[in-house]
């Protein structure tokens, strides 16, 4: 079989999509008749009926075939179409990455520049969002993402880069730390500082700390953990982070490692399936894995493989 073109699998889809070849021509900025006729040059090259419509009739069916074609493509080409778009307004080679607030601060600007030295012409567009990044990516928004969530989704395949312990931090002035198995019963009563609902870590601490089957005081909800940090820092509660996010050498914050209380947390590194050979997606994996890891944790003897 001949190769088909995007055109003709585009006016396909819309037709598909939409129910008729007008509709699909007014979407296309096409006539009538063209996008009958990519349809029909689709169906020539398949070999097979795609589409079935009566005569005179203003609506379309799809054939079972085409049903199946036109569920193979829908997971992709909206996507594909609309990074395609996006990178043709820009005129240049660009990647949209999502990722929570904490790990665009600590994490990729030391990324980031050892990504110039490989791609200096490329533009790296970040988003700060720790929810709803399958589904940016999905809509064409995103091209990938680093994320402690397991989409479990075949469109947007994820790469174990590694796993990060968490850690206590709270004003060094509330006195003697803890123990990592009475922090329950020590935050019953002090005020929490944690992530907007919604949030994995916010999550997770949150059932840590439940006592006598009630839920800590939350104080203030902020979007991370440099937030977090900060209304530590001013006293205004305790907090549960990322390990990799504690600086130990700040005056005012005293930690407690929860490395024996609480399971490690994993980063995901996901893309859109059709960018897993993306040579700039490749490059950004690869360093993401490399120095994320060794940013975490330098004790361990080698890095995590990524999955193919």
């Amino acid at each position: 079989m001949k190769k088909a073109s995007l055109t003709l699998i585009q006016t396909f889809f819309v037709v598909a999509q939409d129910g008729s070849f007008s509709a699909a021509a007014r979407k296309l900025n096409m006539s009538y008749q063209s996008a009958a006729n990519h349809v029909r040059r689709l169906e020539q090259l398949i070999g097979e009926r795609l589409v079935k419509s009566d005569q005179g009739a203003k609506t379309v069916a799809l054939t079972e075939r085409g049903s199946s074609l036109y569920r193979l493509l829908q997971p992709e080409l909206e996507t594909m179409l609309a990074r395609l778009s996006f990178i043709v307004d820009k005129e240049r080679p660009v990647i949209r990455i999502g990722l929570p607030q904490a790990y665009f601060y600590y994490l990729l600007p030391s990324i980031l520049s050892a990504f110039y030295r490989i791609h200096p012409d490329v533009e790296v567009l970040a988003y700060e969002r720790d929810t709803i990044l399958s589904d940016l990516i999905k809509d064409g928004s995103l091209d990938v993402c680093m994320s402690e969530r397991y989409f479990g989704d075949e469109v947007v395949p994820q790469h174990l880069i590694c796993s990060f312990h968490l850690t206590l931090v709270y004003p060094r002035a509330w006195g003697a730390p803890p123990r990592p198995t009475d922090i329950a019963a020590w935050g019953k009563d002090r005020p929490f500082i944690t992530y907007e609902p919604g949030q994995t870590l916010r999550n997770l601490a949150l059932d840590f700390l439940k006592h006598d089957d009630r839920e800590p005081h939350i104080a203030v909800s902020t979007s991370g953990c440099s937030s977090v940090k900060r209304c530590v820092k001013e006293g205004l509660g305790f907090a549960i982070i990322p390990s990799w996010c504690n600086d130990t050498q700040d005056k005012d914050i005293a930690s407690v490692s929860l490395e024996s209380a609480l399971p490690k947390i994993p980063i995901y590194f996901g893309e859109a399936s059709f960018l897993n050979a993306n040579p700039y997606v490749q490059t950004l994996r690869r360093l993401c894995s490399e120095m994320i890891i060794a940013r975490i944790d330098r004790r361990w003897p080698a890095p995590i493989s990524l999955a193919s």
